[in-house]
């Protein structure tokens, strides 16, 4: 028998039914032992499915509160002095929720710890925060705890925990320079021995394999951190369990000797990202290891060619006969839970799909297939994957001939805009802006009185007239209130929309949705990424009207909000027949007609979103020119179009910006704003060393964390920025959007932002 098993399962449920738990926790809506009773039924729902569609283990240590790695890390004891963790006590619940958000229902309020992607992904891990001499100790008992959850209810169970040269790769603090920070290696001797305690653990518990998550490896790794691993891991071989090695997102590469010599039992590799390595690493593995292939997409919703996987697996299989196992690419926390929710998706284009349980299903369906089977029932199963990719291929929907006219002539169409210094001139004349100029992001505060606004609406209990009515005085309420407060740049606040991403999608061509396709970003946050489908088009303006109502009810400057060619690309579900350019190329040549409608209806700000703009890079840096060339592109296309006093703005959050930040120079923005709150400024330093042409605005509110800052923290901040930055080229803003918090701290903390902008005007 061929084994088959799963490297992670979404954790929210597919009702999202964790989320809802973990806020109306916060909330204070129901006790701890209420959110931990959701806890357990999610993961035993969770590992039934995964047992009943034949996976040899159930995955142990995948579910999270908040954050996978933020668990590991209280795990491990490595809580930040400011949340009073005492030495020798356990890490309590609501200390790894104040960490990850700065708030909990106990404990003091405090900063939280950064968060950032999650590789290249759009899921947010918290970073863990190191101190030179760094102690570590088994602080929680959560992951033990859920192993015998799992035995008692008759589950063999594979353990999954990062491992630990990756854990201390995510890590940073004020001695550690970055990342490849070789000096974070000395916390190897500490860090291991708890690591030999944690096996040593789970082993006493009847635990025989552990996968030990090893992403790193698929990154271009400093020769420091390369020799590392051969200690590491024979130090860890002592354990008694067995080590699965999982490596996912792109290849192993020159890491591939490196690993196949490791002292592991096997090794898991993602053939979906990078399945030119396959016949390598059958090479390099040991006679005795075990090969984990990742030939089910774990990132993507669409159905696997499953016969192209037998063609390429059976050659594997002879060879390595029962060594060979089969899995997802990576964790199915990337992709939703069931496609049997989407009860409203039409029959053809249902049918190309795959969500986390039809994976399994492919899974147990290959290894059948694999192994020859005559089964009926398998037949009738490979037939109906063969009769969906026929119809998918051949479906007059995938392409638009309007879509590849424009696309034929878009090379002709400029990038190229007025040089800066005699734009921003033309700016400031038509604008007329103060110093420190304050503005917000975007989003104002959804409130669940919006949300049924907009669900009534689309399910047809209230008219179009009614509908438009009701987000109009929303608009004019946030307007009314900006005014009040004394910002700047105004915007409408985007009462209208869901979510940055589906509200385009819902107005563009080639674009389709689900009900229940959510997928968690971080913490508690979950988003519903559209499905890209076929070509892009926009068949009318989508933002102008709300854009133009709003700037008439002010004198003052109003912002047109959008989000921009690469983040729809990279957070929805793309086709994957086609490149991922073409397709950011067809929603640049959208977005640029409607920043060109935007300024005929007479906006002078308009802002076009890119926080994933860092995120597509490709892991390897021999493929980031490539992709940067076109991303930057995909930005000038849909920015190009407008009058130089027309002033273009870009925001992007939770990146590293030092080693790209040539290139989002050249996205020409007028202005940028990033994320500094929680980072305390430290992404300031890529753009003072490039010495960054243009204007920005470094985020002083955390919008991420229900605490309102102090009016003097952020004054602080943007002094700190002023050493580094011309201060007549900052501006004072949120570091993203407010759409995920409540109005009485949004009032205040906007307040406050203000009176900081007041006082360094008053100081400059």
């Amino acid at each position: 028998m061929t084994i088959i098993h799963n490297l992670g399962f979404p954790r929210i449920g597919a009702q999202r039914e964790l989320k809802r738990a973990v806020e109306a926790y916060w909330a204070g809506k129901q006790d701890e032992q209420a959110l931990l009773a959701t806890g357990r039924e999610l993961r035993a729902r969770h590992w039934r499915l995964q047992a009943e569609a034949g996976m040899a283990f159930v995955p142990v240590g995948d579910f999270a509160w908040y954050d996978h790695i933020l668990e590991w890390t209280t795990l491990l004891g490595a809580v930040p002095a400011r949340f009073g963790q005492p030495e020798d006590g356990p890490v309590a619940l609501d200390t790894l929720f104040r960490m990850g958000r700065g708030r909990a229902p106990t404990g003091t309020p405090t900063a939280a710890c950064e968060m950032t992607k999650w590789f290249d992904t759009n899921y947010h891990y918290i970073v863990p925060e190191l101190v030179p001499g760094q102690t570590f100790r088994i602080a929680r008992d959560s992951l033990f705890e859920q192993v015998d959850e799992a035995l008692a209810q008759g589950h063999a169970v594979k353990a999954v925990i990062p491992g630990p040269l990756t854990w201390l790769w995510l890590g940073k603090g004020d001695r550690y320079a970055g990342a490849d920070d070789a000096a974070k290696l000395e916390l190897l001797q500490n860090l291991l021995p708890v690591y030999e305690q944690v096996l040593r653990r789970l082993a006493g518990q009847g635990v025989q394999w552990v996968q030990i998550d090893e992403p790193i490896l698929a990154l271009d790794l400093p020769p420091q951190w390369r020799q590392a691993y051969g200690r590491v891991y024979a130090q860890l071989a002592g354990a008694p369990v067995k080590l699965l090695l999982a490596t996912y997102f792109s290849g192993l590469q020159d890491n591939l000797s490196i690993a196949a010599a490791l002292p592991v039992a096997g090794l898991h590799v993602d053939l979906v990202r990078a399945p030119g390595q396959l016949q390598a690493v059958v090479d390099a593995l040991g006679p005795d290891k075990v090969l984990s292939a990742g030939v089910i997409d774990g990132r993507n919703i669409w159905r696997s060619d499953l016969d192209a996987c037998v063609q390429a697996l059976a050659p594997v299989r002879q060879r390595l006969g029962e060594r060979l196992w089969l899995a997802p690419s990576c964790s199915l926390l990337h992709v939703p839970v069931d496609l049997a929710e989407e009860t409203e998706l039409d029959a053809e284009l249902r049918s190309w799909l795959s969500f986390a349980i039809q994976k399994l299903d492919e899974l147990r369906l290959l290894a059948a297939a694999l192994q020859g089977s005559q089964d009926a029932q398998v037949g009738a199963a490979l037939q109906a994957q063969r009769r969906a990719l026929a119809s998918r291929r051949q479906s007059p929907r995938i392409h638009n001939p309007a879509v590849a006219a424009r696309m034929a002539q878009a090379s002709s169409l400029s990038r190229q805009r007025e040089p800066f210094a005699q734009r921003i001139a033309a700016q400031q004349q038509a604008l007329g802006l103060p110093a420190f100029p304050t503005t917000t992001i975007g989003s104002f505060p959804q409130t669940a009185q919006i949300r049924a606004l907009r669900r009534d609406w689309k399910a047809g209990a209230i008219s179009d007239a009614a509908y438009e009515r009701q987000i109009r005085a929303e608009i004019e309420q946030v307007v009314r209130f900006q005014e009040k407060v004394g910002l700047d740049v105004l915007v409408h606040g985007e009462p209208e929309r869901n979510d940055m991403v589906e509200y385009f999608g819902e107005l563009l061509a080639g674009f389709a949705f689900t009900r229940n396709g959510w997928v968690q970003s971080y913490g508690s946050r979950c988003v519903k990424p559209p499905v890209i489908f076929g070509d892009v088009a926009r068949p009318a303006p989508m933002t102008v009207g709300w854009s133009a109502y709003a700037q008439s009810l002010t004198e003052r400057p109003m912002k047109g909000m959008l989000t921009g060619p690469v983040t729809i690309l990279q957070w929805s579900f793309v086709r994957d027949d086609q490149p991922r350019e073409q397709t950011c190329r067809q929603l640049a040549l959208a977005l640029r007609d409607e920043v060109v409608d935007l300024e005929q209806a007479g906006i002078r700000v308009i802002q076009i979103d890119e926080p994933a703009f860092r995120e597509g890079l490709p892991l390897r840096r021999a493929d980031w020119q490539a992709y940067l060339d076109w991303a930057v592109d995909c930005f000038r296309l849909a920015t190009a179009g407008v009058r130089p006093d027309t002033q273009i703005h870009t925001h992007m959050c939770y990146s590293e910006f030092n080693d790209i930040i040539e290139s989002i120079a050249a996205m020409d923005a007028d202005v940028i704003t990033i994320e500094t709150s929680r980072s305390n400024m430290e992404l300031l330093d890529a753009f003072e060393r490039f010495s960054y042409p243009n204007d920005i605005g470094p985020g002083v509110y955390d919008i991420h964390s229900p605490n309102v800052p102090d009016v003097q923290w952020m004054v602080g901040l943007m002094r700190r920025a002023a050493e580094r930055l011309p201060k007549e080229r900052l501006w004072v803003n949120p570091d993203c959007g407010l759409k995920t918090r409540g109005w009485p701290e949004t009032e205040a903390a906007l307040a406050g932002m203000v009176q900081a902008a007041r006082q360094l005007r008053q100081a400059a």
